[in-house]
């Protein structure tokens, strides 16, 4: 049989590695997915390999309607420095991507129309989508592509976390796009070159703060241009009240490229009702919403019970109670000493978390932030829950009469979660002060605490999330974290296509995690969302993505 890939020429021969491996039983269905789509495999023939059930058919959507739906509306940035999946949500119907993520872990093209990466890995051929407007008329090309690559390489950007998602496209010395790194042939085409492999690039691009801008709106928060804010999708912004609500209606102005396949709705409601799930069931009670951004806990069964659609999505989406190793307090870094982070994760059994604070609906984690469905996932020996132990290092290191502080935000599963670790820090012996905070505070200062909780979304590859949070120089660190061995190691991994050889890297990284007792990770997250039964094209997507310009209304 002829293995389609995205450019009709044959397969990247890493893909023949990654067929021999899912039929050897060495790779599951989803890591098969995202590596073999990732070297340019289409979507539908990786499916058709590892025999993948076809898309539930939605039913007929009708043209036009207002979509309400219920989700914190953040104050907004340059998507660079977007920090939260609402973040991107707001702006997806304005601002495309390259590529899409996919619920079933494969990769496809949006902006692109194809791409190609060499054997190594240290060339990208990136073939643009023809025909592409933006809805100033301009043609979206090459220039808008390249621009985006090099806004997204500059680490001089405070608070943008693209440029640990661009590799070795930054060059060190310099904190910006590498000399050479970028080439544009013609108007449809973009070559990036790399000095080393990296298997990453496709994966970091579809992530949300990789939104596609034009060529002379790099650095610009699109909300601030309101109405007249230049995008390739079929929205545009009517309104934008931070902590109330933003409207997105369809571009009468502007014909978008994919009308055949979205742009259903007329208008599109995002209603802030705060973190309280008890507050957001009162407005789906009075009908207030037709679609929540996401159900959490004893509100997913009782969303159910008002007839609602729950739909389900296995994630290595998480919440990481983490100590931090530099910050100060009182004259002292409480948490520099390698003894007190061990301790406290010592104390902590996951399981008894992921009961109490999220009632079960999840996987018991290994505090290490590499999930089991994560390509390359390396097992380790089960963890050790000793609080008699953990009292000793403690006593140990002279922090036995120290009184911990963790923050946490005041979203019920998140505080349920936090409430469950500290519980058990005391049971141990430890002292500690709980303290809770609303959204509005708690995100101002959420990489600054001593000790605090913090949730964290699904990435592709495991390596992607330890290059934001726990490199030396990561953006996202928000764990003082600096190791030379685990980022040196770290990059080595990203250059290794061969899914044996990356997991024995993996190996090692996840047992530095645990030796230097980094962070309490107690579970991987099942995550929900429901809807009115009108609704089509709602699923909970891994990555809390919601891509309105195809959601629509049953007709």
């Amino acid at each position: 049989m002829r293995r389609r890939t995205l450019t009709g020429k044959p397969m990247h021969r890493a893909a023949e590695m990654y067929i021999r491996d899912f039929k050897a039983g060495k790779m599951s269905r989803r890591e098969f997915m995202t590596y073999a789509t990732t070297v340019g495999l289409t979507a539908a023939t990786a499916g058709s390999i590892i025999g993948a059930r076809p898309a539930r058919a939605g039913g007929h959507i009708q043209q036009g309607g207002t979509l309400r739906i219920q989700m914190e509306v953040h104050g907004m940035t340059e998507p660079r420095i977007y920090q939260w999946s609402e973040m991107g949500n707001q702006t997806r119907g304005l601002l495309e991507h390259l590529v899409h993520y996919n619920a079933d872990g494969s990769f496809t093209p949006v902006l692109l129309d194809s791409w190609e990466i060499n054997d190594d890995a240290t060339e990208y051929r990136l073939n643009l989508r023809q025909g592409v407007k933006w809805n100033n008329g301009d043609d979206f090309t090459s220039a808008d592509v390249a621009a985006n690559f090099e806004g997204w390489c500059d680490t001089t950007v405070e608070g943008s976390s693209m440029p640990g998602r661009m590799g070795s496209l930054v060059d060190p010395d310099t904190g910006v796009l590498r000399a050479g790194a970028i080439e544009t042939p013609d108007d449809h085409t973009v070559v990036l070159k790399l000095p080393t492999p990296d298997i990453t690039i496709i994966a970091g691009i579809a992530d949300y703060p990789a939104a596609v801008v034009h060529r002379t709106k790099i650095g610009v928060n699109h909300i601030d241009e309101g109405g007249s804010a230049l995008g390739t999708g079929a929205y545009m912004l009517e309104d934008y009240s931070v902590g109330e609500k933003s409207v997105w209606v369809k571009n009468p102005n502007h014909t978008w490229w994919n009308a055949d396949n979205g742009a259903y709705l007329d208008r599109v409601e995002f209603i802030d009702y705060g973190t309280d799930p008890a507050t957001i069931l009162a407005a789906v009670e009075a009908e207030e919403v037709d679609m929540v951004y996401e159900t959490v806990g004893d509100f997913v069964d009782i969303l159910d019970g008002l007839g609602l659609v729950r739909s389900e999505a296995q994630t290595a989406a998480t919440i990481i109670c983490r100590p931090n190793a530099i910050t100060e307090v009182d004259g002292m870094k409480p948490y520099a000493d390698v003894r007190v982070r061990k301790a406290l994760a010592m104390a902590v059994d996951n399981a008894v978390v992921l009961e109490l604070g999220y009632a079960g609906r999840g996987n018991v984690a290994e505090n290490h932030h590499v999930s089991p469905i994560h390509p390359a996932y390396a097992e380790l020996p089960p963890l050790t829950v000793d609080p008699a132990g953990a009292a000793a290092l403690m006593e140990e290191a002279g922090m036995m009469d120290y009184e911990h502080e963790i923050h946490s935000l005041d979203d019920g599963w998140e505080r349920d979660s936090t409430d469950a670790i500290a519980a058990q820090l005391r049971d141990a012996g430890f002292k500690v002060k709980r303290t809770v905070l609303p959204g509005s505070t708690y995100w101002n200062d959420w990489q600054k605490y001593p000790f605090s909780s913090t949730t964290w979304n699904q990435r592709p590859f495991g390596t992607q999330v330890l290059t934001l949070a726990y490199t030396s120089n990561a953006v996202w660190n928000e764990t003082g974290f600096a190791n030379e061995e685990f980022d040196r190691i770290l990059a080595e991994a990203n250059a290794i296509a061969d899914a044996d050889q990356r997991r024995e890297k993996m190996r090692r990284l996840e047992e530095i995690m645990q030796e230097e007792g980094v962070i309490i990770q107690p579970f991987w997250r099942s995550i929900y969302n429901h809807y009115t039964e009108n609704v089509v094209n709602a699923e909970m997507h891994p990555q809390f993505e919601i891509k309105y310009q195809h959601i629509g209304l049953a007709g």
